[in-house]
């Protein structure tokens, strides 16, 4: 019997799902494929009114769980999400914050337990194609990486996925952008990256053109507004937002049908 063509992001927070997979999951929403959003934790670490940080005055994770999720659900219908699935977690916040050693955050719950439900999930949807970070979470971000051991886990387990990805920035684009951005006369003090960040262009096996859905992209960063702050994205001219959303990249990880050694489609060997 023949699968509905399906493609999961597996993602930490309400508002990741935007920059790296938003262009595929609109773009493959439109062709009528169904796309599965799971965001494992509530984003309780995130930012509260007026910008407040957790630990300080004013900070409320209930509130500000409640706010974020609204914003992933605005942000899911921009992109035509079919299906967002909540794993209701708890943000362990960025490495070395205090929340990291919470007992419920979501980087401290076993991977076995956390994989058995998005095994669940697996089942449920059949996804052909999974998306997920690579092992250090694209950033280093303790959610991210308990996100990509999560599901690798359940691929492994079920057995489900044909394909897997990590999302990838290829290091000479972002370089490329930035030196656009200076030209163009953005302040862009505060915002060195390390020689390091980034995919080896090398290691990318996968290029998506997702030009036509900027805009999309574009409301569904919008969405989340309350951690406007720290979207630097969004303030950046037109012209470099649309450099850099016009274009996803991936690593294929795993493989189990005949898919090219360079792509510019996920499904690509998938479609019959």
């Amino acid at each position: 019997m023949n699968r509905e063509l399906t493609v999961m992001a597996v993602h930490a927070h309400p508002d990741d799902e935007v920059i790296g997979t938003g262009g595929i999951l609109a773009r493959y929403a439109g062709e009528g494929i169904r796309t599965v959003l799971v965001t494992c934790t509530n984003g309780e670490q995130g930012d509260g009114p007026g910008g407040v940080k957790p630990g300080e005055p004013g900070h409320d994770d209930a509130a500000v769980a409640e706010r974020r999720l609204a914003e992933l659900r605005e942000s899911a219908a921009h992109l035509g999400v079919t299906h967002l699935e909540l794993l209701g977690y708890r943000d362990s916040g960025m490495d070395g914050w205090s929340g990291n050693a919470h007992p419920e955050a979501f980087a401290n719950v076993p991977v076995e337990r956390a994989a058995a439900r998005l095994s669940e999930l697996m089942e449920r949807y059949r996804p052909q194609v999974v998306v997920t970070y690579d092992e250090i979470g694209g950033y280093g971000h303790p959610d991210h990486i308990q996100a990509h051991r999560v599901a690798m886990a359940a691929t492994e387990s079920t057995g489900i996925p044909d394909k897997l990805y990590y999302t990838a920035s290829p290091r000479e684009r972002i370089r490329q952008m930035f030196d656009f951005m200076r030209s163009s006369g953005m302040d862009m003090s505060g915002f060195e990256l390390p020689e390091d960040f980034g995919t080896p262009d090398e290691l990318i096996t996968t290029a998506v053109d997702v030009s036509p859905y900027v805009e999309h992209k574009i409301k569904a960063l919008r969405a989340h507004e309350s951690q406007g702050e720290n979207i630097f994205l969004l303030r950046m001219p037109a012209e470099a937002q649309h450099q850099a959303f016009a274009a996803e990249f991936f690593v294929r990880r795993i493989s189990r049908s005949a898919a090219p050694d360079r792509e510019d489609d996920l499904f690509a060997g998938l479609r019959g």
